[in-house]
């Protein structure tokens, strides 16, 4: 049965990994199997998105309405194929930055399976599915948060695990009223209801409020600025590139393919969670900008840039959804590179601030370039790829017909492109023109290792730092792409829209 190729990228990486953490090899096994074990889920997943998609495939039948069951369909198929693209590319990069930690099996092998349960959460078919592999995915997650045990990390570790079951046993807690209203368990497209909306609207925003805490959402966002910067950078990366991603993916479901776009439309749940997007992105945008601290700067712009996808999904219009789509992809490939340019330049040169970045140009132009690639993404300036996903977000905004929203959301966006410029933008400019009076002022610390000396030609000697294949590779890859799929990317954008057209 073809349907049967949907278990192996679930099975194989949550498996895989507890067998690597148990089996805890010598550094280079590690390496090799941690590369074995990327690269087959990411196989496996792009052989079930080539066999099954539109296929339902049953697992366990636990009772009435509490059926386990898979079924991939576009935004499945999106989530878990991007997913395990950049993964592969995160493993890679964590072999040169774990060289200076502790742990690494059971850094590693938590890793793989936070894919496989976040391919679960692609795959599910019906909400107590979605809420099993949500649930599994925090706990693989939460201990690559607390990683270095040190007491903040442990505390960050313990906020993040709260304020993600917080989320979702609100989310849970309206499915069980929902559950009295709805024909079925499936997911489908337009949603599962039967009769009025009144009575379930409560419900629906419950349930799309918890599974937004995984994506930032204000109220329940404190956990992510908190955990981002004192996990190891590469779990930084996926934590906001990805996992948050899984709380957009869960809030699609509920909206789509639960209430459905048509019931929701012009209602007050509609508006409030809008309100709560709006929010949010100025917020974020605003916190970001007041850090001194590099990636601590990177997780608020994360919920910030999150919110931007949940905005379109709550436009509930096939323009914002596009939009929506557009953002998740772009915004994934944009911090993931971000989060790995601050974790190689805290690797190198142990530079945490952002006044330390001062110079750092010229120190590593390699990883800084790909930094300013994925600002420009962000920020939305073309050929950048995330220009078009603030495009069409603006232009859903416009043509929804959500009352105040069809101006208010175009210029919180504008305003938070403009702050977003505004964070990102003076430390690529002093990395690359530090100005003459840093120049005569710079004095390495003879302590660092890669301590060499500045002249009129800028850093020489050991100071001028370089990564390995393995750091550069994956940054490179990344910095890219952000500029070739904004290019040249129109059959990928096809497909994006066409997913989005078949769920409006």
């Amino acid at each position: 049965m073809r349907e049967m190729w949907m278990l192996a990228p679930v099975l194989f990486p949550v498996i895989s990994g507890a067998a690597l953490w148990i089996w805890n090899p010598g550094r280079t096994r590690m390496r090799a199997a941690a590369a074995v074990l990327s690269l087959g889920e990411a196989v496996c997943s792009w052989l079930a998105i080539l066999n099954c998609m539109e296929m339902r495939l049953p697992l366990w039948n636990i009772g009435p309405g509490m059926e386990l069951c898979f079924k991939l369909d576009g935004i499945g198929a999106l989530f878990s194929g991007l997913a395990s693209l950049i993964w592969v590319l995160v493993v890679f990069f964590a072999f040169e930055y774990m060289e200076h930690e502790t742990e690494e099996a059971r850094f590693f092998g938590c890793l793989i399976m936070s894919l496989g349960a976040l391919t679960g959460v692609a795959y599910a078919g019906n909400f107590v599915t979605l809420y099993l592999f949500f649930e599994m995915m925090t706990f693989f997650s939460v201990p690559l948060v607390f990683h270095s045990r040190k007491r903040e990390a442990l505390r960050a570790g313990m906020v993040y695990l709260a304020y993600s079951m917080l989320g979702a046993s609100i989310a849970l807690g309206g499915y069980f009223f929902f559950r009295r209203y709805a024909f079925g368990t499936d997911f489908r497209a337009g949603g599962i209801l039967m009769g009025e909306a009144g009575p379930v609207l409560p419900a629906v925003f419950c349930m799309a409020a918890g599974f937004s805490c995984k994506a930032g959402l204000m109220p329940l966002h404190p956990w992510l600025p908190i955990a981002h910067p004192v996990a190891p950078a590469p779990a930084s990366a996926v934590l906001s590139g990805l996992i948050t991603k899984a709380g957009v993916v869960a809030v699609i479901r509920v909206v789509y393919h639960m209430a459905g776009p048509e019931i929701l439309r012009g209602t007050w749940v509609q508006y409030v969670l809008l309100s709560m997007a709006v929010l949010t992105i100025f917020t974020g945008s605003m916190l970001a900008y007041k850090e001194k601290k590099l990636k601590k700067r990177l997780a608020c712009s994360s919920f910030s840039q999150v919110s931007y996808v949940l905005f379109g999904v709550f436009l509930l219009s096939m323009e914002g959804l596009y939009g929506s789509l557009l953002q998740m992809v772009f915004h994934a490939l944009a911090k993931n590179a971000l989060f790995l340019c601050a974790g190689a330049v805290i690797c190198k040169t142990g530079c945490t601030r952002i006044k330390d970045l001062k110079g750092m140009g010229r120190r590593m132009p390699s990883v800084m370039v790909c930094f300013a690639l994925a600002s420009l993404s962000l920020v939305g300036i073309p050929p950048a790829g995330g220009f078009l996903a603030k495009w069409h977000l603006a232009v859903g905004a416009m043509r929804a017909g959500a009352g105040l929203f069809v101006w208010l959301g175009p210029v919180v966006l504008m305003v938070s492109a403009l702050l977003t410029a505004g964070y990102l933008f003076p430390v690529i400019v002093e990395a690359f023109f530090p100005g003459r009076d840093w120049q005569d002022s710079a004095k390495p610390k003879a302590d660092k290792p890669e301590a060499g000396k500045w002249g009129e030609g800028g850093w020489s000697g050991a100071g001028a730092v370089t990564v390995s294949l393995f750091m550069g590779m994956p940054l490179a890859v990344l910095g890219i792409s952000l500029l070739v799929l904004g290019a040249v990317g129109n059959p990928v954008f096809e497909c994006l829209r066409g997913i989005a057209s078949a769920m409006v």
